[in-house]
């Protein structure tokens, strides 16, 4: 195949513009940013989850405040109707009786409010476990959201270069020979990296270099001549210090 050694040299932008779309490709798959989401989002859920665990002891000794409050009220209750049986002329039998109730009504009283007291401070170091809890969410929620965020700039400063590079790379591919294209898209689809510069025995593609007798074949072949490297196969572009 022949072409033009001018255009043989649009090869080699044609190739760097490849190469660069590559790098943006693989560093859109890589950007650290994307391992550190997953870590965040595990962080997010775990942090989540604590707090669920917290909210759910504070509910239960709530309730169990709620209860013990009930119980409380429903002995006062119970010690204001004695009083108030007593009060009203009982005979000296319920009187006896009323007395020895109240005596047990206080004792219970005491039992049941010491016992709302203990649970009431329990309550309370768990509901400054939610409050920790739920300011540790909002923590890790912030981080995640800043890491997406850079991740999100990562990705559209990629995309602006992408875009760029594939006008460059189209407005190359329009002023080359449809023959020379395809045998640069056929080496490419099958080697990855399709032209390189001849870089006085070495291939540009590859970075090995050639033998003698390879090296003398190419330097006699004409301007105009296609030459494709033995060892990788990519067109070897030849300026004028390989001449």
């Amino acid at each position: 195949m022949k072409a033009d050694p001018a255009v043989q040299r649009r090869l080699l932008d044609l190739a760097e513009a490849d190469a660069e779309l590559n790098r943006i490709e693989h560093r859109r798959r890589t950007l650290p940013e994307l391992d550190q989401i997953g870590q965040a989002e595990g962080e997010v859920r775990a942090k989540r989850d604590e707090l669920v665990v917290a909210q759910t002891a504070f509910s239960d000794l709530d309730r169990e405040v709620k209860r013990l409050e009930n119980e409380v009220e429903q002995v006062r209750a119970r010690e204001r109707r004695d009083r108030d049986l007593m009060a009203a002329g009982a005979s000296a039998k319920q009187l006896e009786d009323l007395e020895h109730e109240l005596q047990t009504l206080a004792r219970r009283q005491g039992i049941l409010e010491d016992e709302q007291l203990e649970v009431m401070e329990q309550r309370e170091a768990l509901e400054t476990n939610v409050t920790k809890s739920r300011e540790a969410v909002a923590v890790a929620e912030e981080r995640l959201a800043d890491i997406q965020s850079r991740r999100d700039e990562a990705l559209t400063d990629l995309e602006v270069a992408e875009t760029r590079r594939k006008v460059e790379r189209d407005l190359i591919t329009k002023a080359m020979p449809a023959d020379l294209l395809a045998l640069y898209e056929r080496i490419r689809s099958q080697r990855g990296v399709a032209a390189g510069q001849l870089q006085g025995a070495r291939c540009g593609a590859c970075r090995i270099e050639l033998d003698r007798t390879a090296l003398t074949e190419v330097r006699e072949a004409a301007a105009d001549d296609v030459v494709r490297c033995e060892e990788c196969g990519a067109i070897m572009v030849r300026t004028g210090e390989n001449r």
